[in-house]
């Protein structure tokens, strides 16, 4: 089982918007509600996602899905 960032995939979002997170060979990159793509920094993930897993911020949702390598 590899439990390294590159197997993961981060969604944040509300009701209405949802963006993903994940890390491929170049770093981390952020795909926005528009399908809009930005490379993200590790602080710039964890400041987005942590509001949200702390609830901070009320209406946000976050999942994180397991994507082993093929």
């Amino acid at each position: 089982m590899n439990l390294k960032n590159e197997s993961y995939i981060i969604y944040i979002g509300t009701k209405n918007f949802t963006e993903k997170y994940y890390k491929d060979e170049k770093g981390w990159l952020k795909i926005s509600a528009k399908g809009k793509e930005f490379r993200i920094t590790a602080e710039q993930v964890l400041n987005h996602l942590l509001p949200a897993v702390a609830s901070v911020k009320n209406g946000l949702v976050w999942k994180v899905e397991y994507k082993p390598k093929e």
